[in-house]
């Protein structure tokens, strides 16, 4: 039987979103009823609203989520009814090309539920294929992670930005113990980059952002050093850092072609540059090709940090419990359904980490 529920969307392109009554189906085949307890608010949330992502109006956004799963449909065994679960939007396949060989971190096929969630009658897009900005939502049941259950306005942002920031130090980056990175841009992605390192081991931490509050979040993310990039050279401010050779690994996180350069130009010789920040579509790179081959090293685009949300979650979610890693960091404020679009102005005004949607309020801060 179908359930009513409230939910947030975005109707048309850049409009305002609005708390809607959508109907969410039982799960058929292959799919999962997940209640939602806490949902952070990430900026690809805001890129479908502006249009930025697809045209695939309206949308149920949010997928930054933890909750609980209700009921699960036929031939769904990785998670039972009471789990307590983390969403993800790599629902690993197991049978493409990338996974065949070995590699399912990047699968070309992830699953998403075949049900559509209904608006007035008419067929929802779900954000990453998930739309957990509602009190209940519907998924592929390898899109829920299984965790230990912990705070879950916290756990859900392993869902998307801590995740692809902390994936972009440890897995895509390679970081390790007495490496020197910087980490271009410290918001919540950039500053989860910072913590990943810290995590790996390495010992010369570098924030570099415009914003002197975000340096301030980055030192307590765990950056040794801060580079205000509305007063110097960032470039010539690692390398002194770093003993004149530059660092390791740099990570840059926030999808701009300046920073991009920057980032290029402040690594060590043979060192590695990840991408993590998203661009938009129009951007354009221009390298010297005798820099991009004099310099040596690797440039990595990172998706979702290279991540495996079933070896990656229960991992992160340990240290977490161990105090290892301070995911409550990262949340900034709790606001309810009804206060996504003021947590959008706030989030593009560098204000905030992360708004986290608290739907559940019985239920969440456990």
């Amino acid at each position: 039987m179908p359930h009513e529920v409230r939910g947030v969307v975005a109707r048309a392109k850049g409009a305002p979103v609005t708390v809607e009554t959508i109907e969410v189906p039982d799960p058929g085949p292959g799919e999962a009823l997940v209640r939602v307890v806490a949902c952070g608010v990430c900026h690809t949330d805001l890129h479908y609203r502006q249009g930025g992502i697809d045209d695939a109006f309206p949308f149920l956004l949010g997928h930054e989520a933890a909750g609980f799963v209700e009921t699960v449909g036929d031939g769904v065994a990785n998670v039972a009814p009471g789990d307590f679960v983390i969403l993800n939007w790599r629902a690993v396949c197991g049978q493409c090309r990338s996974c065949r060989r070995g590699r399912p971190q990047h699968c070309f096929a992830t699953h998403n539920a075949s049900q559509p969630m209904l608006l007035d009658g008419a067929p929802l897009s779900a954000a990453l294929g998930i739309g957990a900005f509602a009190e209940r939502t519907l998924v592929a049941g390898g899109q829920c992670t299984p965790v230990p259950q912990v705070r879950p306005e916290a756990a859900g942002l392993l869902g998307c930005g801590v995740m692809a920031g902390l994936g972009a130090a440890l897995h895509t980056g390679g970081v390790g113990p007495g490496d020197s990175v910087a980490v271009f841009g410290c918001g919540g992605v950039g500053d989860a980059a910072i913590a990943g390192a810290r995590l790996a081991g390495a010992t010369t931490i570098i924030g570099v952002d415009l914003d002197a509050r975000k340096l301030e979040w980055a030192r307590a993310a765990g950056a040794t050093h801060v580079v205000d990039a509305s007063s110097s050279d960032p470039v010539e401010e690692i390398r002194a850092l770093t003993g004149g050779n530059g660092a390791d690994v740099c990570i840059e996180a926030v999808g701009h072609p300046k920073v991009f350069e920057q980032a290029f130009y402040a690594r060590d010789l043979a060192g590695t540059l990840v991408q993590v920040g998203v661009p938009a579509p129009e951007m354009r790179l221009e390298l010297p090709m005798i820099d991009f081959f004099g310099r040596g090293g690797a440039l990595k685009p990172s998706w979702y940090g290279d991540c495996l949300p079933s070896r990656d979650f229960p991992l992160l979610v340990d240290l977490y419990r161990q105090g290892r890693l301070d995911l409550d960091l990262f949340v900034s404020e709790t606001i309810p359904l009804e206060g996504v679009e003021e947590a959008f102005a706030r989030m593009q005004r560098g204000e905030v980490l992360r708004s986290v949607v608290v739907i559940d309020g019985a239920a969440a801060g456990s």
